[in-house]
């Protein structure tokens, strides 16, 4: 492959391209034409467009002096009403969808700005659909399902529940990094079946004045995976009111989500877990904990089919960037 091309976005210069979508329709040109691996800079801005991924080996990054200059906003919501008379539905709402393999984002914002899922429904800022896909120093914002780790499940619990771009798309296998970034949400903001690292993220529980605030994650990995989510050296913060927040509950019954080093806020219910009122998952997810700290670590009332991790078992979720390359840990995600 020859080297790296590079495209630029600033909508004042007229050398460079003024949309990202425009951007994006070029990169996708020149790798078929030079199997090249793309890069695309962002002026500072605030870019108001939904976007399609479609280019692998591509990088897109901000080029300002932190995440919160280079913003890809939009706000389509799953209760808007789309061009065939149906509701949009979850799926249908991303402002950022990822439909390629090794795709990195750094140092930029992804927002879904629909507002509360209460007024809204469900609104994503990522569709995260790839192997291999890499996230480094971005924001993610929204409220409601802020990020979908793809794959969908195989199969749908109610009827058009998958409807959008990979509805009858073969189920892939794939793995996630997300390091040192910033995410935001309520309920099931991180959700999906993908495997995903996450390493000194802070994971931000919005505010609902709610005895149940929110739930930070839904994992449906596949039942033969052996890594569903797992977060290392993270932040779980919130200004929820104490004792409101889940970690998480199963999308799938086989969901698997592990949180290990991490700061866990006030917010997080003494229970940690939730099951979704499925008693089969009891036995089927895997929800795990090791070195936690802060008030919300505390894990004397926790669910009774969450695990604690001791140092020997918790060494099967060490995946630090500072001793494995990005390779290494994809090709640990992906047994």
């Amino acid at each position: 492959m020859s080297e790296n091309i590079v495209l630029r976005v600033n909508p004042s210069d007229s050398t460079a391209y003024a949309t990202v979508a425009a951007a994006l329709d070029a990169s996708l040109k020149l790798y078929k034409e030079k199997e090249a691996a793309i890069v695309i800079e962002l002026t500072p801005g605030i870019y108001k467009e939904r976007l399609e991924i479609y280019t692998p080996n591509l990088t897109i990054i901000g080029t300002g002096k932190d995440a919160s200059e280079s913003v890809l906003t939009y706000d389509e919501c799953a209760n808007a009403i789309n061009a065939d008379g149906e509701k949009n539905g979850t799926f249908r709402t991303a402002s950022l969808f990822i439909d390629a393999d090794n795709v990195t984002l750094k140092n930029l914002t992804v927002e879904n700005s629909a507002g509360s899922g209460v007024d809204v429904g469900q609104a994503l800022a990522l569709y995260a659909d790839g192997d291999r896909l890499y996230f480094e120093n971005c924001r993610f914002l929204g409220h409601q399902d802020t990020i979908f780790t793809a794959p969908l499940p195989p199969t749908v619990l109610v009827a058009n529940g998958f409807r959008g771009p990979k509805e009858f798309a073969p189920r892939r296998n794939q793995a996630h990094i997300y390091k040192d970034c910033y995410i935001a949400g309520d309920v099931d903001f991180i959700f999906g079946g993908a495997a995903a690292y996450f390493e000194n993220c802070e994971i931000y529980s919005e505010f609902r004045d709610k005895s149940v605030a929110g739930y930070t994650t839904a994992a449906s990995t596949p039942e033969d995976r052996k890594y569903g989510y797992v977060f290392n050296k993270c932040r779980f913060t919130s200004k929820c009111n104490p004792n409101t927040v889940y970690l998480g509950r199963p999308w799938r019954d086989f969901a698997k989500t592990v949180i290990v080093n991490s700061y866990l806020g006030e917010h997080i219910r003494k229970e940690g877990w939730h099951d979704w009122k499925k008693p089969q998952a009891h036995e089927l997810t895997f929800y795990a904990e090791y070195n936690n700290y802060g008030p919300g670590a505390d894990t004397s009332e926790r669910a009774r089919f969450a695990h604690m991790l001791n140092a020997e078992t918790a060494a099967d979720y060490d995946f630090s960037t500072e001793t494995l390359t990005n390779d290494e840990i994809f090709d640990k995600l992906n047994q």
